[in-house]
């Protein structure tokens, strides 16, 4: 599973964090705390809306590219690549379910705000 690294916003966390007198009470863990987040790369909601589908179609057709090597004779596809790449597609469009559900209840919502 390939993400293209140019659709998510880059936090630089590490660089962020800042040591403070405030005792963390873990152990040996030297006192710090975390600065404040510095503004990410600008991504269009639709960019990344449509970059996640262009995955899930991709792992949607994983299965089926896979099972085709392997009719065709290919000795380097097993079986069990097969159902590991089915499962990984139902889990992919159940995520993909939530996230779309979640992105209408949200619409939802913001419909109903008066203004």
């Amino acid at each position: 599973m390939s993400f293209k690294t140019n659709m998510y916003p880059h936090y630089d966390l590490a660089g962020s964090i800042q040591k403070t007198r405030l005792d963390t009470g873990i152990g040996s863990l030297s006192q710090m705390r975390l600065g404040a987040i510095n503004e990410g790369s600008n991504v269009s909601f639709s960019e990344v809306m449509s970059g996640l589908v262009d995955n899930l179609n991709t792992q949607l057709n994983e299965p089926d590219n896979l099972l085709k090597d392997l009719m065709s004779g290919n000795k380097n596809v097993d079986i069990h690549d097969i159902a590991t790449a089915m499962a990984k597609s139902e889990i992919s469009i159940n995520v993909a379910t939530q996230v779309t559900g979640k992105v209408i209840q949200a619409y939802d919502r913001i419909m109903q705000i008066n203004v």
